[in-house]
């Protein structure tokens, strides 16, 4: 039964993370240049490494550049803001009972926060992309009309390109945010970790991400218009 503290394994598991990340940072060559002319955080709040322009020829990416992607959208400074925001939230829904209120509550939640954005960023973005030979970016429309940018911005959850430009199911979506969060049932408490829960968690990991695609979709234009030649 769960004991009102985290479990065990989860003490090895965030070092391992920590670790990980922190390695995957190290072991890549700097960033290659971007396709297009756009600013690497969306808001200030979205890390944005991984977009391309979807006009401009296929390049495929190395693996060790998908890492790169993972780690940099796992450990970028937006990346410690975002689990803030989303603790709060679940502090003050009381999610997760056992981990209690006050800072110590707040402290869990905080890190279960980061530990999903995590590992949904290294799953999707490095470890199945790698294996399945996919590329985990988002290639910008740029063009057309919003609604069908929105809807191809939506829509990226379900379509990706390999290796060698091909589109085709995203794969590494899907079967990424179920590992993550099939693993994060390791230090969340055995009662909130059911396959009802885990469900509503991979909708709300895939949503979110589809979100983030028409941030990504938009932002240049939204930079260009309302932040670009003003003092």
């Amino acid at each position: 039964m769960y004991s009102g503290t985290v479990r065990r394994p989860s003490l090895v598991f965030f070092t391992l993370l920590a670790v990980s990340l922190a390695r995957a940072q190290e072991a890549v060559p700097p960033p290659q240049p971007p396709q297009e002319d756009i600013n690497r955080r969306v808001f200030g709040l979205l890390s944005n490494h991984r977009t391309a322009d979807g006009s401009a020829p296929y390049q495929p990416i190395t693996i060790r550049r998908k890492f790169y992607i993972g780690a940099m959208d796992s450990v970028d400074y937006p990346a410690y803001a975002l689990p803030i925001f989303i603790a709060g939230v679940y502090q003050l829904a009381d999610r997760n009972p056992s981990f209690g209120q006050g800072m110590e509550g707040y402290g869990k939640r905080y890190a279960g926060a980061f530990a999903d954005q995590a590992l949904g960023n290294m799953m999707t973005a490095s470890v199945f992309p790698s294996l399945l030979r996919q590329d985990p970016r988002y290639f910008r429309m740029g063009k057309g009309t919003n609604w069908a940018r929105t809807r191809y911005a939506l829509t990226r959850v379900f379509q990706a390109r390999n290796n060698e430009g091909q589109w085709g199911f995203n794969y590494s979506e899907w079967l990424g945010s179920t590992s993550a969060v099939g693993i994060s049932n390791l230090y969340y408490p055995s009662d909130t970790s059911n396959a009802v829960s885990n469900s509503r968690k991979l909708v709300m990991k895939v949503g979110t991400h589809a979100l983030s695609h028409v941030l990504r979709e938009f932002w240049p234009d939204w930079q260009r218009k309302f932040f670009r030649g003003k003092p």
